[in-house]
């Protein structure tokens, strides 16, 4: 990779006359804040501010679309880094790199992953080469000798980034002991925490039982009881406000909500902690805890998030060796319609709730997401996600949601990711590929200039800002 690869027009319009007004608008927002509401970059790194190990371990081993298109080439994931079961894994963090480099120039052409590493190299780490077998030394050794500098610590890469907030995310039941050390701190750096009670909402959720049993440690509560459970939630929702979360977080397989009775309830809790719970009756808890959840932010004024429409660990024997999250994930069809018609109408109407609906089944957009967030007063679109995180995704995104939900009920753009130095990447694709589509609606008349001006600054800073109370 030379420096002329990274194009200044990359992802604006063919068409001269198109092209120009987008490299006008992307110009005017090119240097705004960061606004990063959701991720999972680790809130240690900026509470101990130490270097990071190494460039395997930055680039490769945490980032699952890096090592999950690896693996479908059948290299295995040990020899990337990552952990199985046993605690194995390749310990020599140049080898990680240099398979990675032999494979990256062929194996990664045309994705977004390629156009984030090449932005990290290049426009962070100042690597002007192409990245390949026979320069994998050469720029390891380049980074690694970055990575020992001051200049390239956690806390002065968040500023240097241009990061006015970040959100992490955590278990109902973490410490955030991290986030009370950054919280304590001088740094003026902004990290936050967002509520996921996950484990202890998904009967299914292969840390259920013993997280239960931590909910119940840490609150005085009885978890065995339906009232108390919840009163146990509500208390945690307290503690993660009170160190900074703004937002809640639920990753559930569909966005299917119901409304139970209180003994129904306490049946189904009953159950789920004898481990006699069946498939249908462990959707039917987590769609009424859904609904709970919703409440809560209702009274608490948490911003609810829902990400659905993922089947997750979709490869067991990647899930049985190496644990969750690790890139097996696969879109599949939900249904909004139906799913959120009991949640929507217990809540959906109330000025008081943000509910933020991010999925993977991308048949949703105009069918049913768009039309849902432009009626419902509670209820906004999160923007494309996953797989969908990338040029051609959000170009599909804004063409099938503007044109019944309009710019103003969705939230702008996250980046929801493990690998920090892909974060100005990241929000630079999702820029230029607004200032992309707003530059056609300028052209085609649709739109003035300066509408489209003030549009592509409320995507970029304002509207993520105010969806999540930053």
């Amino acid at each position: 990779m030379t420096r002329e690869h990274l194009h200044p027009d990359r992802l604006f319009p063919v068409e001269p006359a198109v092209r120009q007004v987008a490299r006008e608008i992307y110009q005017s927002i090119q240097a705004l804040p960061i606004i990063s509401p959701h991720g999972h970059t680790e809130a240690k790194w900026f509470a101990e501010n130490r270097p990071f190990e190494n460039p395997a371990a930055l680039f490769i081993s945490p980032d699952h679309y890096v090592f999950r298109m690896l693996y479908s080439q059948g290299i295995a994931l040990e020899r990337l880094g990552v952990k199985n079961q046993y605690g194995e894994t390749e310990p020599n963090p140049r080898k990680i790199w240099q398979l990675f480099a032999g494979h990256y120039q062929q194996l990664f052409r045309g994705t977004p992953t390629r156009l984030w590493i090449d932005h990290a190299l290049h426009e962070v780490l100042g690597i002007s080469q192409s990245l390949n077998t026979d320069s994998a030394d050469q720029i390891f050794d380049k980074i690694s000798e970055q990575l020992c500098r001051s200049d390239f610590l956690p806390r002065a890469l968040f500023e240097r980034f241009g990061i006015e907030v970040l959100a992490t995310t955590e278990s109902a039941v973490d410490s955030l002991y991290h986030h009370t050390n950054l919280n304590n701190s001088d740094w003026k750096g902004r990290v936050i925490t967002t509520f996921r009670p996950d484990s202890v909402t998904n009967p299914e959720h292969p840390d259920f039982q013993n997280d239960i049993q931590k909910l119940a440690e840490l609150t005085g509560q009885d978890t065995h009881d339906w009232h108390q459970y919840l009163e146990a939630l509500r208390i945690r929702r307290r503690f993660f406000a009170e160190s900074g979360a703004t937002a809640t977080d639920h990753g559930f397989p569909t966005p299917f909500t119901t409304v139970l009775a209180k003994e129904q309830c306490q049946a189904l809790l009953s159950q789920s902690l004898e481990g006699t719970l069946s498939a249908k009756d462990a959707e039917q808890f987590r769609g009424h805890m859904l609904v709970e959840m919703a409440r809560m932010s209702e009274e608490d004024g948490l911003v609810m998030q829902l990400h659905a429409g993922s089947c997750r660990n979709h490869n067991l024997t990647v899930f049985d060796h190496f644990g969750m999250d690790k890139g097996c994930d696969i879109p599949m069809p939900v249904n909004f319609v139906e799913g959120l018609r009991p949640l929507l109408n217990e809540v959906g109407n109330s000025p008081s709730l943000t509910l933020i609906v991010f999925t993977l089944d991308e048949s949703t957009y105009s069918r049913e997401l768009a039309p849902l967030a432009g009626h419902y007063p509670a209820m906004k679109l999160g923007p494309p996600w996953w797989f969908h995180d990338s040029p051609e995704g959000m170009l599909r995104y804004r063409q099938q949601t503007t044109e019944t939900a309009g710019f103003y009920n969705t939230v702008g753009f996250n980046d929801d990711t493990r690998a920090f130095l892909s974060i100005p990447a990241r929000h630079d694709v999702s820029r230029r590929m607004d200032s992309r589509f707003l530059a056609n609606l300028v052209c085609e008349h649709r739109m003035s200039l300066d509408e489209a001006m003030e549009t592509a600054q409320d995507l970029t800073y304002r509207l993520p800002k105010e969806a999540y109370k930053l």
